[in-house]
């Protein structure tokens, strides 16, 4: 049994949330490069597939992990789709058309959307503090993005970003209906094999559209096929396993708010990498801090709950990658208001 440390599990996050922040940036060279949306999600869920396979089956207890009844394999399906592939290859379509910052900036309302959800839908009480660390969050991403300047924004990457909210939001309230039983390997691997399916599927019926030869080029002075090691890597499979750590140490709110200062190291990143159409101003840097204070208060907004003692890491996990993957914590068999779901799903 390990004892939950909450300072590492931050530390994790945060590690996490760094991993994701550099990935829009590689992502949005590669697409860059010649690479379509639907190619880098395909590669990507290949690729993780892949290595998280080799996972289950290196790791105790085995292939035994991977067992699934055919009552399961629907949700599963449905939960890989959403989170895995539709999420995904929408934020790649609309980093691909606007900046890295304002593309999470749509993604990120998901959160909101499952407390609307809630709160409408499921008639649960929310607690106001939260609203208003959400609030302040996503101000300051507006800030970020800069929403209220003269950006001519793509038509169809704003609805790619608000596509890819709303699936994200789905993603959420699929994890809190049935899935947090597995544990995060398991439920990691059968995911992204879900994407991969899918993927193979989507390239089938589009055959002809979107060339490999991207792959052998170069984005920025580095080989395209590197970069997308990265993005298969370090941007997918080893922060999906930190966040998996993390929820042994800290609640599924936590994870979530914590996590929401990814935007502002992803906006950072890309001012330094791409520059041009990502630089950061003033109002911009002080909407970094706004995302800062809300994850603050929305934080000390949590509900303090007995801590339960967590199983020992060792197997990777009893805990689904990011108790997001419960998008929101139980309340009487719903969604609680306020869980901010995972942490790293994301594509970015």
């Amino acid at each position: 049994m390990t004892t939950p440390r909450p300072a590492l599990g931050v530390a994790m996050v945060l590690g996490s949330g760094a991993l994701f922040a550099v990935n829009g940036t590689v992502s949005k060279l590669v697409l860059r490069a010649g690479l379509n949306a639907q190619q880098l999600t395909l590669l990507r869920a290949l690729g993780a597939v892949a290595g998280l396979l080799l996972l289950s089956l290196v790791l105790r207890p085995g292939a035994r992990r991977l067992r699934v009844t055919p009552r399961q394999i629907p949700l599963l399906v449905a939960y890989g789709l959403t989170g895995f592939f539709l999420v995904p290859m929408l934020y790649f379509v609309a980093i691909s058309r606007l900046p890295v910052g304002l593309g999470l900036l749509f993604e990120y309302s998901a959160p909101l959307l499952v407390a609307l959800w809630a709160r409408f839908g499921q008639r649960h009480r929310v607690r106001p503090r939260l609203w208003a660390g959400l609030a302040l969050s996503l101000a300051g991403l507006g800030c970020v993005a800069e929403v209220w300047g003269e950006l001519k924004l793509d038509g169809l990457g704003m609805l790619a970003g608000l596509g890819a909210a709303v699936f994200l939001a789905v993603y959420y309230v699929l994890g809190a209906r049935g899935v947090q039983g597995r544990d995060a390997l398991s439920l990691c691997t059968w995911a992204f094999g879900a994407s991969a399916v899918a993927g193979l599927l989507t390239r089938a019926v589009t055959a002809g559209t979107g060339s490999w030869e991207p792959l052998t080029g170069s984005a920025a002075d580095v080989p395209v096929a590197l970069l997308c090691g990265y993005v298969v890597v370090l941007g997918s499979i080893v922060p999906y396993l930190l966040v998996a750590g993390a929820m042994r140490h800290l609640p599924a709110t936590s994870v979530g708010i914590v996590g929401m200062v990814e935007p502002v190291l992803a906006a950072a990143v890309a001012w330094v990498v791409i520059g041009d159409g990502e630089t950061l101003n003033a109002a911009q840097l002080g909407g970094g801090a706004l995302v800062l204070l809300g994850v603050a208060l929305a934080e000390t907004a949590r509900v303090a709950t007995p801590r339960q003692t967590a199983p020992d890491a060792v197997t990777l996990g009893t805990a689904p990658p990011t108790r997001p993957l419960k998008g929101a914590d139980h309340v009487e068999g719903g969604v609680e208001a306020g869980a901010a779901g995972p942490v790293g799903t994301r594509s970015s």
